[in-house]
């Protein structure tokens, strides 16, 4: 019983530990949040003098939620005398299964501008490339999982080259349940140069979303990554084998359960190179 208390002990305080690192708040106030995060976004675009916000726009709700924040901070900016835009970047791979989502966050955003770029020629001619420059791929569904990095990482090859040529800065859509679990692709969805997002849980964004009466189908729909061709729209829950709810309660410091527990705290661990800069030898 003591070994037991004393694990516990060490558990309680390696969650208090993570939700630090993670920058999740004890007390959320929606519309304090959403003033906070646009006054940063808003703060990022005079201080450094850029001309726009890039954002792509995926139908999910971390996507609907950035995409009004960066909405906001653009028109505060242009209200301090600053001239700025917010561009929303439609990135689908060929057609979207799900593109009627992301075009009812689009209406509902009501961004600057809208660009639309498919992904799926220079995603394909990638893959391609490697297979003919000699690495082979044990089965299907690895090939399709590498497929599904170029991907994000093709996305973001596109955002930064729009925010490029605009003098803007990428708005990344990663908040504190993906960082936990690392459920991005290092270097794509990973990579930005703002992330209004951080420190929020998975429940607080989409309190956010509904704060802009943003649709519930937008609000509560089910998250997917949708990077897999031979599984399209798996749900992000499939692939943790754990709840949003669960991950949620986690980082906002409640007890759960011993096996979910295992989970979370082995996959944190196993992605801590995806949350870390790049290792070197002075490191």
């Amino acid at each position: 019983m003591q070994q037991e208390t004393r694990n516990e002990k060490l558990v309680s305080l390696e969650q208090r530990h993570i939700i630090e690192a993670l920058g999740i708040a004890p007390t959320f106030d929606p519309q304090a949040e959403i003033q906070r995060r646009a006054d940063f976004l808003c703060e990022q675009l005079v201080r450094y003098r850029r001309g726009s916000l890039v954002l792509g726009i995926s139908g999910g709700v971390d996507s609907l939620t950035a995409g009004f924040l960066s909405q906001l901070a653009v028109r505060q900016a242009r209200e301090r005398g600053h001239e700025a835009r917010f561009i929303a970047m439609r990135l689908p791979y060929g057609v979207q299964k799900d593109e009627d989502d992301a075009q009812r966050s689009l209406d509902v955003i009501a961004p600057d501008e809208i660009m639309t770029v498919d992904i799926r020629p220079a995603s394909d001619a990638m893959l391609a490339a490697i297979k003919a420059g000699g690495q082979n791929f044990p089965s299907a569904e690895q090939e399709d999982f590498i497929l599904g990095n170029i991907k994000a990482r093709q996305r973001m090859i596109a955002q930064y080259a729009v925010a490029g040529a605009t003098a803007g800065l990428v708005v990344g859509t990663d908040q504190g349940a993906e960082a936990l679990m690392g459920f991005f692709t290092k270097f794509g969805d990973g990579a930005c140069d703002v992330a209004p997002l951080t420190g929020l849980t998975k429940r607080r964004v989409r309190a956010i979303a509904a704060a802009f009466n943003a649709p519930d189908a937008l609000v509560y729909k089910v998250p997917t990554a949708d990077l897999e061709n031979l599984a399209p729209l798996k749900p992000d829950e499939t692939a943790f084998g754990v709840s949003y709810e669960v991950i949620d309660d986690f980082l906002e410091g409640k007890p759960i359960g011993a096996s979910d527990l295992d989970i979370i705290l082995k996959q944190y661990h196993a992605t801590a190179h995806k949350r870390a800069l790049p290792a070197t030898p002075l490191s």
